[in-house]
């Protein structure tokens, strides 16, 4: 199982792309303007897209795929989301105002875009690759995601705030690798970071805390906002030196 980054920004510019991540070359984690560097032979591999949420930056690209490689494909592609990102996907995406409703297209019996409903902990298994549902607690109903490859795994947080349950459940992970963990604020924004739901260092620290691996699994910051992301590293690492952080960087590739 091999996980690459498409895109690990809070935002755009220059060399900069929003959450995205392609497991192998078929399922897809979050589909964000990084997918814009696919070519069309890339892009009509992807069978499977698993939402943790419904923002933008998240979902940018799950409509410009589906319309792209529609004609391409012999079979539809399965978006995984929970009930309430797919409702909120319908309503406000595939609604035929800001893009056609690729789920009834060219009809409800043969769609091109077809939903498959998620729920936190339950494991959904394709082609022996496992990825299950975790607790996160972000504006809007939200997931993150736990990747069971052959010989380890990588626990990836999605858009959350303070949640013991994600971290409850990342303490359960025999076999974790590698965890990707979203800041994307400064310490600074500690209000705006509250408002809306998101990581600054000192929630974040907070939350590391409860880890009991030992060692600790390789930890990685994501959706870290354009222009701060030295300022949030910083403080993280001069904060918390032990758990030894890095910044998530696009191109990278986690073999699990």
């Amino acid at each position: 199982m091999r996980v690459k980054v498409l895109g690990c920004s809070g935002g755009i510019g220059g060399g900069l792309r929003t959450t995205g991540f392609v497991v192998d070359d078929d399922i897809l984690i979050d589909a964000g303007t990084g997918l814009s560097d696919f070519s069309i032979e890339q892009l009509v591999k992807v069978d499977h897209i698993f939402v943790t949420h419904s923002h933008l930056d998240h979902i940018a690209f799950i409509p410009l795929l589906v319309d792209t490689v529609f004609g391409m494909r012999d079979a539809p592609i399965s978006l995984h989301a929970t009930k309430e990102t797919w409702t909120i996907l319908k309503e406000h995406i595939f609604n035929w105002k800001i893009w056609p409703d690729f789920s009834v297209i060219p009809h409800e019996g043969n769609p091109f875009l077809v939903w498959e409903e998620i729920t936190v902990g339950i494991t959904k298994v394709i082609k022996n690759r496992k990825i299950t549902p975790i607790p996160a607690n972000h504006v809007v109903p939200a997931v993150g995601f736990h990747l069971e490859g052959e010989h380890s795994s990588m626990v990836f947080s999605g858009d959350t705030t303070t949640c013991d349950a994600l971290w409850h459940y990342a303490n359960q992970v025999k076999n974790l690798k590698s965890l990707i963990v979203e800041t994307a604020f400064s310490n600074a924004e500690l209000s705006l970071a509250e408002l809306s739901k998101h990581f600054c260092p000192s929630l974040l620290i907070d939350g590391l805390k409860q880890l009991n691996h030992k060692p600790n699994p390789a930890i990685y910051i994501t959706h870290l906002k354009p222009g701060e992301g030295e300022l949030i590293m910083h403080e993280i690492e001069r904060d918390a030196p032990e758990f030894n952080a890095r910044a998530l960087a696009n191109g990278q590739v986690f073999d699990l």
